[in-house]
């Protein structure tokens, strides 16, 4: 594990597994609920992504980042699938009940931001900030109102992920020589074109710490008769991201709305209407053959389904702030580092001395039931 300058790791032994988070040097474990951030990773991924908004933050928060279970450090206990991410959401608990953390403003990154989300739904949290998220309807396979494009999920769960992307994963492979490595991977997928930075091999290593074990990434698959041929199963953390299985779109329902900010880049090639990781967004696209169209297998318009949930979330009593930043991939807190950390510190609510600036941010959209 590489671990920048003031952070540290520890092992916390909780109840339902042994997880490992990320902390700063010298932050107070009695910092107030109101100062406390608590960030989670994304799919293929660890808590060190996290290190430089960590470093960055204003000294007098508490912050932490949690390694999910087979991810990073943490143990890799097999997801249960058709509790959709319930495992995580439960281990998060867990995990902040163990170090005493009773409410928090919490942090999520694509499969992060389901976490936090399943968790509100079950927990109070002060606020929440969903960066690149997974849409409310899982990974493929549902039309924009969320309905369910087959009962089997065709198209969806662990059958998505790339065989020889997770052998490279499994092997260890921190080269660029194939399209198909981690680091491959991470350039084309997880960042914007243009996007360097010094730290590229901790956030490959990052990526390496991710278990291919029964159980975790990507999970098992099913045939199907339904273009493409495979569907979800039931373990594993792709298919936990199946629509059968996963629907958060009941967080419009809820009583106590706690203020959420939704950050995105306009070019992330993972999370978007148009996506190019999701089998129906490749058979549009020519690159999966016999796709049979879209009146049968349509691209997942995955903002499009995200901005329904958050304006009916607004609606109904919720306070959004929305912000895309052009020529943004799938990380925004690593490519514009320094909007992500401002629009967060104002969505928590925090007043520093001297006062944090405002980076322009080209499209901000704010939304409220008033």
């Amino acid at each position: 594990m590489t671990l920048f300058d003031g952070i540290s790791s520890r092992r916390v032994e909780t109840p339902r597994l042994s997880v490992t988070v990320l902390e700063r040097d010298g932050d107070d474990p009695s910092t107030p609920a109101d100062r406390t951030v608590v960030f989670v990773h994304g799919t293929v991924g660890s808590s060190l992504f996290w290190q430089e908004i960590l470093q960055d933050l204003p000294s007098d928060l508490r912050v932490l980042a949690v390694d999910l279970r087979g991810y990073g450090g943490t143990e890799n206990a097999p997801v249960d699938a058709t509790r959709g991410v319930r495992d995580f959401s439960d281990d998060l608990a867990a995990t902040l009940d163990t170090i005493g953390i009773r409410t928090a403003h919490l942090v999520g990154w694509s499969l992060g931001a389901a976490v936090i989300l399943q968790y509100a739904l079950e927990h109070p949290a002060l606020s929440l900030t969903l960066e690149a998220p997974i849409s409310p309807y899982g990974f493929g396979g549902t039309r924009r109102d969320g309905t369910r494009l087959t009962p089997e999920d065709a198209g969806t769960g662990g059958g998505t992920a790339n065989p020889d992307f997770v052998r490279r994963l499994a092997a260890g492979d921190s080269g660029d020589e194939a399209e198909t490595s981690p680091r491959s991977m991470f350039r084309a997928g997880f960042v914007a074109s243009g996007y360097r930075s010094d730290h590229e091999d901790v956030w490959v290593a990052a990526m390496l710490a991710t278990s291919t074990a029964g159980g975790n990434y990507p999970g098992d698959s099913v045939r199907t008769d339904a273009w493409p041929g495979f569907a979800a199963g039931t373990t594993g953390v792709l298919n936990a991201l199946a629509p059968k299985h996963f629907d958060l779109s009941g967080i419009v329902d809820l009583a106590e709305k706690p203020p959420l900010l939704w950050v995105h880049g306009e070019v992330d090639a993972i999370i978007s209407d148009a996506s190019v990781y999701e089998p129906n967004g490749l058979g549009s696209l020519g690159i999966l053959p016999d796709w049979p169209g879209d009146d049968i297998a349509p691209p997942q318009p995955m903002v499009s389904q995200t901005r329904d949930v958050l304006d009916a979330y607004a609606a109904a009593g919720g306070d959004v702030v929305e912000i895309a930043l052009p020529g943004v991939g799938h990380s925004p807190h690593l490519e514009a580092p320094a909007k992500f950390r401002h629009a967060l510190l104002t969505r928590i609510g925090y007043v520093g001395t001297p006062a944090d600036p405002a980076p322009t941010t080209e499209a901000i959209i704010i939304r409220s039931a008033d």
